[in-house]
């Protein structure tokens, strides 16, 4: 049964003509559908198609210029992992000191830490840096800093987690090793969203995918969602882009369109993927 008009489901994520930006300039637009509590999801897009947006969004970091996020879920359940290079890694911290700040909800930002020591270095020892505490992150290669960034996420203990890039700059070994983790988390019940630009490791191991070029593609399962004419159209919108372009009107889905797979409704319609039945209806 769906949710009443207005609200979501619990722990799940529903967009409800979604539009995000800067300066009153649309960066995503049109996006309607619904991320279920639990689901494993791949963002994916050309460069400045708008995935690090969405994501902001979804952790609440930049405002929605027209439609809604609808969260069943507090704040407090969602972590998120930027990409590395908007972390500051000339900041004087140890892998310790990094990795706890994921008990700051728990714990409190202001409270001492060293009760919970041991919580910390398991995490530690679980991304395959146990004997790195006490070293500076800035010290650290880009594989070993992004496990101490997910060191930090398993302490935060989320029930969804947004990551932007996660694999980004690492070495093999490492990126075999966090899609583990994620693998685990999802097996859990935990909500993964995550912006990747590898398709070979979509196809692998997210079986959701939302294709996006600043407005939606297509989303649903992944091998549908990948296909050449949904990958070609993608970089036709991307390239055709105008970045001063004001917000433009919602076009209206029509009740028909509940019905059809994302393959339809993204071939006859410019401004609108509408999710599968597997992610409900268009809000």
């Amino acid at each position: 049964m769906s949710p009443p008009a207005g609200t979501t489901a619990a722990g799940d994520i529903r967009l409800a003509g979604l539009t995000l930006g800067y300066d009153r300039h649309p960066a995503v637009h049109h996006l309607d559908g619904t991320i279920r509590r639990g689901d494993l999801l791949a963002l994916v897009g050309p460069n400045g198609a708008g995935k690090s947006t969405l994501l902001k969004g979804l952790v609440g970091e930049i405002p929605c210029l027209d439609g809604r996020i609808l969260r069943g879920a507090p704040a407090r359940a969602v972590a998120y992992l930027p990409q590395a290079d908007e972390i500051d890694r000339a900041f004087p911290l140890s892998v310790l000191d990094l990795a706890s700040m994921g008990l700051w909800r728990r714990a409190g930002a202001w409270r001492s830490l060293l009760g919970h020591r041991g919580a910390v270095l398991a995490a530690l020892d679980a991304v395959g840096l146990a004997g790195f505490e006490g070293r500076p992150i800035g010290t650290l290669s880009g594989g070993q800093f992004q496990r101490a960034l997910f060191a930090r996420l398993i302490l935060q203990d989320a029930q969804v987690i947004l990551l932007d890039e996660p694999f980004t700059g690492v070495d093999a070994r490492t990126t075999q090793d966090l899609i583990a983790l994620i693998r685990t988390w999802h097996g859990e019940g935990r909500t993964i969203v995550a912006a990747l630009h590898d398709l070979g490791q979509v196809r692998a191991h997210f079986p959701q995918t939302l294709l996006l070029a600043r407005e939606p593609v297509a989303w649903g399962p992944t091998a549908a969602v990948l296909s050449g004419p949904n990958l070609a159209r993608a970089t036709r919108l991307s390239e055709a882009w105008d970045e001063a372009a004001p917000i433009c009107a919602r076009d209206h889905a029509h009740p028909a369109d509940d019905a059809r797979s994302h393959a339809d409704h993204a071939h006859d319609h410019h401004r609108h993927a509408v999710p599968s039945d597997e992610h409900g209806t268009a809000a």
